[in-house]
């Protein structure tokens, strides 16, 4: 009788991984970066361990989205006070923000519970071409 493989977690290896959101479509980028996150893309994933590899995302002021959805994509937020929703477009949260727009898509898209949020924090996400992460050798990731 053969039985399944259940990874430990002091077993997992986490590799550390690059990708370049310029020119990239947005809800493709995230699903992909998604599924990387919780370590969907390892033959030895468990659900409930993180199996997870970290993520670097550079050039976030680039992402795009088709359609006519950096006019019409609104996000919205809310203080907790009486009369507090604020709401932005796209645009307008790409000018001021660009790294939430990844942020989200790609929070929105892992597990509402506490292994969700911990796969969140491998998440990191820098506007421009530059990151502090040069130490741990991250290695391209091509989204094809």
């Amino acid at each position: 009788m053969k039985t399944t493989y259940m990874a430990k977690p002091q077993e997992v290896r986490h590799a550390w991984y690059v990708i370049d959101a310029q020119g990239q479509v947005l809800g493709r980028m995230a699903s992909r970066i998604a599924m990387v996150l919780s370590g969907k893309h390892k033959p030895i994933y468990t659900p409930g361990v993180d199996t997870g590899d970290y993520v670097i995302v550079i050039n976030a002021d680039k992402v795009q989205v088709t359609g006519k959805k950096s006019e019409k994509k609104i996000y919205y937020r809310h203080s907790l006070y009486p009369g507090g929703l604020r709401s932005e477009t796209f645009s307008q949260l790409l000018a001021r923000k660009p790294e939430r727009i990844i942020e989200l898509a790609v929070k929105r898209m892992l597990p509402q519970n506490r292994l969700g949020r911990k796969l969140f924090t491998k998440l990191k996400v820098y506007s421009g071409s530059e990151h502090p992460h040069q130490a741990q050798n991250p290695q391209p990731l091509a989204l094809d």
